[in-house]
């Protein structure tokens, strides 16, 4: 093997240029998949955080009532005179709005432990008025302290005090591009109205999501507060989860379904499009990159395959010299191994330093989640694929010369070359 390993170093060496080529093709083509997975994962994590620190893990709502009905089964043709077999099924669902029994509800799901917190929440649509102009709101009812353990909102607040919420009943909290709007700031006092009635509040803190959909329309009220505004003194619009393991949320909405009778909601099954919209970019962006790992590939061919031509002697005499197809093969395999090593490595190399150089690049977004930097993900499985993808390159590349260099017989070649 040492032999072959410095037949193949030689043999690579002659083409110097050639395989300088393709090793930083292999280089780049690495290192560029690694960053771009970095980046498109990385916002998608952070998208997925800021999901679930804003409406959780699950969403409890609307009780049901299934109708069923009973499908005869199929006795293969023989007759029976006793009654047929038959499956039950369910036909369609009658939804019932919100939790009407909201304590009963939480002691049923208090029932699986895979649940780390759980938020009653009445919600509503109301006008809200400041001193320069209205808007429209949804008001959402909250007890501080178990949303805290469903959401990020602790979190979330980039003006005022959250004791000054806590502590006054008449105290709210203002999304960002509301308040933005209506040109209020902690402290103002803003006029809610519903139904014809208007009850003044002060805002005690304003939040940011980051999900302008949410902080242009949202507001928080102490939930014993919405339900005066909103005219509902019992039951809730919904029940927010939080869970130990948020990949889990689609599994666990169907049991609740199955036990509770309300419709659950998973934050994958909420975000679906957005979720199929970076999963598209991630493998778009991996095809693209891919391209230069192709390139390189084929540049790697051509060479090996002159190198073949070139070296057909060499090869005549390596096999009259003892070395089997196998040998012959495995020579030229090699320099595509080492090619492989060598470029892999240097592409891991320059993979980390191009994310680490990206995560400090400033950068604001706003509108589906909030940051102002370039979001990165570190992942050992983004380094694997890329080497995955650079290693079946290169096997193909290398494998069909060498194959060709095997089949090669030394007579005939000593024999051509005497004419």
């Amino acid at each position: 093997m040492r032999t072959n390993l410095q037949i193949a170093l030689r043999f690579l060496l002659a083409k110097k240029r050639s395989m300088a080529m393709s090793l930083l093709g292999i280089a780049f083509g690495v290192g560029f998949i690694v960053l771009t997975q970095a980046v498109t994962s990385g916002f998608q994590e952070f998208f997925i955080r800021t999901i679930l620190g804003t409406d959780g893990a699950i969403r409890v709502e609307d009780k049901f009532q299934a109708t069923t009905v009973d499908i005869p089964v199929d006795d293969g043709g023989v007759e029976k005179k006793g009654p047929v077999a038959a499956i039950t099924v369910e036909s369609e669902r009658r939804y019932q709005e919100g939790v009407a029994e909201p304590r009963l509800l939480r002691e049923s799901l208090a029932r699986f432990p895979e649940i780390t917190g759980m938020s009653e929440v009445v919600r509503g649509s109301v006008l809200i008025q400041s001193a320069t102009r209205e808007d429209n709101a949804q008001v959402i009812g909250i007890e501080f302290d178990d949303h805290a353990g469903v959401s990020n909102l602790e979190e979330q607040i980039v003006l005022g005090e959250l004791a000054a919420f806590r502590d006054s009943p008449s105290g709210i909290l203002v999304g960002a591009a509301l308040a933005e709007r209506l040109r209020i700031s902690p402290g103002n006092s803003v006029l809610l109205t519903y139904a014809g009635q208007s009850t003044r509040y002060r805002v005690a803190a304003i939040y940011e999501t980051g999900v302008r959909e949410i902080d242009r329309v949202r507001i928080f009220l102490h939930l014993s507060e919405a339900r005066t505004v909103l005219k509902r003194p019992y039951g809730a619009s919904f029940i927010q989860l939080s869970l130990k393991d948020s990949a889990q949320a689609p599994e666990i909405a169907r049991q609740i379904e199955l036990v509770a009778s309300h419709r659950a909601t998973s934050w994958q099954q909420r975000e679906k499009v957005w979720l199929d919209v970076f999963l598209f970019f991630r493998i778009a962006a991996a095809i693209m990159v891919s391209t230069i790992i192709i390139v390189s590939g084929l540049g790697m061919f051509n060479t090996l395959a002159m190198i073949v031509m070139e070296k057909t002697k060499d090869i005549a005499i390596l096999r009259s010299m003892g070395f089997t197809r196998g040998d012959i093969g495995a020579i030229f395999m090699l320099q595509g191994v080492l090619v492989l090593l060598i470029g892999v490595v240097a592409g891991w190399g320059l993979g980390a330093l191009s994310t680490y150089a990206v995560s400090s690049v400033p950068i604001s977004v706003r509108g589906i989640f909030s940051t102002d930097h370039v979001v990165v993900a570190w992942d050992l499985a983004h380094y694997a694929g890329a080497a995955v993808a650079a290693t079946v390159v290169v096997f193909v590349a290398s494998w069909l010369p060498a194959r060709r260099a095997a089949r090669l017989e030394p007579a005939a070649i000593i024999r051509g070359a005497s004419q």
